[in-house]
């Protein structure tokens, strides 16, 4: 298969008019536009990108990761795909080991698995070691002290596949669990209280992320920095949620000016209401009222998770005045290198998943290729079978 003639988003993040031919899910050719023969796809005049990489969501479509439930797992697959998310880690919320333990193993047979839309390449295990006083949406009845035993049983049970773990560096334990966890996979600072003293000591203990920048955490004060200003000097990636709620967007310009245009991720943070009406729904066992694009507690009133999927962030990222080149890398190479996946996909290169999203000019959707597969109707099926892939999510 060869796309011809589109602006192909390469590696170094910049736009070049070229073709690309896939075979068997792999990327095995980039040329000068003209410059391969064959049947296949036109892009002319459509950007040519690096399927979106969505490292912290929950869920679409009135399903949620937490829900356990393949059906409506295949459900948001399905939709994140046909928008363009065509890799996804997605977030559970603070539960208990037992209830975690069954998200765990409902998840598990779909890692790393092509031909549901997107591929679930892991999880983002958001609580519960965590602080209560920073819970936001989370339900301050499950989160629990820092265990490492909770942690490497979970992590076991998912066969190596919890990819990111977020943790109040504050709480006593923490600093332990850290440095435990950080041989394993990346390490996130959320729902915290720390100051930036302790949000440094987390840096060196091996956190190297920070969840939903300026959400859930103290303000940046020109004083008492905080955690912002921590991550600022010692984090490798920052994630921020650019749906036009959750942040104003001179902030999130002045994110990508302060952190640079290679540390920030975007994520969506979405929730089952995305993609559904305005009603009410629920997000980690508590209530929560979706209304003209905004989801907040039914109790309380605070922001919980997003009604907009990825690409959609990216789209506003541009309008809020990044660049397209900047909030795309932010969304698709940069989440990529934060969980160590960018082996497979993030980018546009030979050897790489060919997980390819055609844009058009006013950044709509053309068309979204999945391991190297047209994406059309996605089927709903039963759990996949451990069938060869593209290529493995380990790499």
């Amino acid at each position: 298969m060869i796309i011809h003639n589109g602006l192909v988003f390469g590696p170094d993040c910049t736009f070049t008019k070229g073709d690309i031919a896939f075979e068997n899910g792999i990327i095995t050719q980039i040329e000068p536009s003209g410059s391969l023969a064959g049947d296949g796809f036109d892009a002319e005049g459509a950007y040519v990108l690096p399927g979106f990489v969505d490292i912290h969501t929950h869920g679409c479509m009135n399903s949620d990761l937490c829900d356990a439930d393949p059906a409506g797992l295949e459900k948001i697959l399905a939709e994140y795909g046909k928008n363009g998310v065509t890799s996804v880690v997605p977030a559970t919320m603070a539960y208990g080991e037992e209830v975690l333990s069954g998200i765990v193993r409902a998840a598990t047979p779909y890692f790393g698995k092509y031909g549901y839309g997107a591929v679930l390449r892991g999880l983002n295990m958001e609580g519960p070691f965590l602080n209560a006083v920073k819970c936001g949406a989370q339900n301050p009845e499950n989160i629990i002290a820092p265990d490492i035993g909770i942690y490497e049983r979970l992590q076991e049970l998912s066969g190596g596949n919890i990819r990111l773990l977020d943790i109040a560096p504050e709480i006593p334990g923490s600093m332990e669990l850290i440095r435990r966890a950080a041989k394993d996979c990346a390490v996130s600072i959320a729902h915290t209280s720390a100051d930036y003293d302790t949000a440094i000591a987390a840096f060196e203990a091996g956190a190297s992320h920070v969840t939903h920048l300026f959400n859930a955490m103290p303000a940046f004060n020109h004083r008492e920095p905080g955690v912002i200003g921590a991550a600022s000097d010692r984090a490798a990636y920052v994630e921020i949620v650019s749906d036009g709620i959750h942040l104003h967007p001179a902030v999130v310009r002045a994110v990508f000016r302060l952190f640079g245009v290679s540390r920030v991720c975007l994520v969506s943070d979405s929730m089952r209401g995305t993609g559904m009406p305005d009603g009410e729904y629920e997000l980690g066992g508590l209530p929560i009222i979706l209304k003209d694009g905004k989801s907040i507690l039914k109790h309380g009133g605070a922001i919980a998770g997003s009604a907009r999927n990825l690409p959609d962030c990216c789209r506003s990222a541009v309008k809020f005045g990044i660049l397209l080149e900047n909030a795309l890398r932010a969304a698709s190479l940069n989440p990529a290198k934060a969980v160590k996946l960018d082996n497979i996909v993030g980018s546009l290169e030979i050897g790489k998943n060919a997980d390819i999203v055609i844009w058009n000019r006013d950044l709509s959707t053309r068309a979204v290729f999945s391991g190297g597969k047209l994406l059309r109707n996605v089927t709903v099926q039963g759990p996949p079978p451990n069938a060869a892939q593209p290529a493995s999510m380990h790499g």
